[in-house]
């Protein structure tokens, strides 16, 4: 087996089992996008790793440029990882980490967790997986997406990789498929084929390709705004403490990859698709996620407990106007940040996870009536 493994950037440890019908969302809105993102985790593609944790921010920027009839899109994210040995074989090798989620910070958590080992990778095993244990969306005026990355033959495993790539067509899921390798070599190994069948695109990579990261004049104060965002958050519920270390571990392992990813992080933090109603009274206010009323005092932050109807209102509105006042902030200077790179860029002539998973998505999604500005 060659030295591999796949990935894709851009979802908890928990392993789905399979069903015989597709569980449907429960949302009523023809604005989503679910990407599911299947991800080789055998022997050594480090430079694939690093390539999906580094490259998840830039994604999900590009992606929130969108809309549909004027409304914003709404980005959910699922990860799978495959061809582990550390997965028995009777589970397929292969691994649900993340169900659909719009938690970006629990995507990136979970692939600054990915580890190699070698294993075997079964390609019709885990899209059957996806496609029939995910919450995909009944209408089919969504997007709706798998993106699955390797480098060993479409064909190994007990499912026919023909006969899942034909039950996610007929369910509305595109499959992309992204081989790590030259192109040529892709098609023999039927990673083309695969794709094919489920009206899908298929691309190669080279995953040991160095991401390359223009530095700008506003980098440094989008970081430190990027940060302060973090003070304007007011937890609540049970695993409140839980999701705020996470919060800020994931700033934290962004900005120990490089300074360049830390600043697509904060643009993220600035956006609608960065959304934590489950855990931050201030979005799940905006949201009309909770009722302060019946939210029980145990479940509120230390400096709320205390506090009157009145005050609690109050105390989530100055958060709020804080937080808008600082994502502004980060927002104009990335359109000063963004017209200095246009002028800097060198188009280098290779493809990244984040370039071909970008370009082909938005080609997807324009199909379905999404514009991008």
């Amino acid at each position: 087996m060659k030295p591999t493994f796949l990935t894709l950037a851009f979802l908890f440890s928990l392993f789905i089992p399979q069903r015989t019908s597709v569980p449907e969302a429960d949302r009523a809105s023809n604005n989503i996008i679910q990407l599911a993102l299947l991800l080789d985790t055998s022997n050594s593609m480090d430079g694939l790793i690093d390539q999906a944790k580094s490259q998840l921010w830039k994604i999900v920027n590009e992606l929130a440029t969108s809309n549909k009839d004027g409304e914003p899109v709404e980005l959910f994210v699922a990860l799978y990882e495959y061809g582990k040995d550390d997965i028995p074989r009777n589970e397929g090798h292969l691994r649900n980490i993340v169900p659909f989620t719009r938690d970006l910070d629990k995507i990136s958590e979970e692939l600054f967790k990915l580890r190699t080992n070698g294993g075997e990778e079964f390609c019709g095993k885990v899209i059957l997986s996806a496609v029939e244990n995910l919450r995909w969306e009944k209408e089919n005026e969504n997007l709706k997406v798998i993106f699955i990355a390797g480098n060993e033959p479409f064909t190994q495993g007990d499912v026919d990789y023909k006969i899942a790539c034909r039950k996610a067509s007929e369910r509305g899921i595109i499959v992309n498929t992204i081989f790590c390798g030259s192109y040529d070599e892709g098609i023999s190994t039927m990673w083309k084929d695969g794709a094919d069948l489920a009206d899908g695109t298929y691309m190669n990579i080279d995953q040991n390709q160095e991401i390359v990261h223009i530095n700008a004049p506003q980098d440094e104060e989008i970081i430190r705004l990027g940060i302060e965002l973090n003070k304007t958050y007011i937890v609540y519920g049970i695993d409140a403490d839980e999701n705020k270390v996470r919060q800020e571990e994931q700033d934290k392992n962004s900005l120990e990859l490089s300074p360049g990813v830390m600043v697509e992080r904060s643009v993220t933090k600035s956006g609608e698709q960065y959304n934590n109603s489950s855990w931050d009274l201030v979005d799940a206010y905006r949201d009309g996620a909770v009722d302060l009323k019946k939210l029980e005092s145990n479940l509120l932050p230390e400096e709320m407990k205390s506090m009157n109807e009145k005050e609690k209102l109050n105390y989530i509105k100055k958060m709020q106007s804080e937080r808008e006042s600082i994502q502004n902030k980060i927002m104009q200077l990335n359109e000063e940040r963004s017209k200095y790179i246009a002028k800097k860029m060198v188009e280098t002539g290779k493809n990244t996870l984040d370039a071909v998973m970008i370009n082909t998505v938005k080609q997807q999604a324009e199909k379905k009536n999404f514009k991008f500005k």
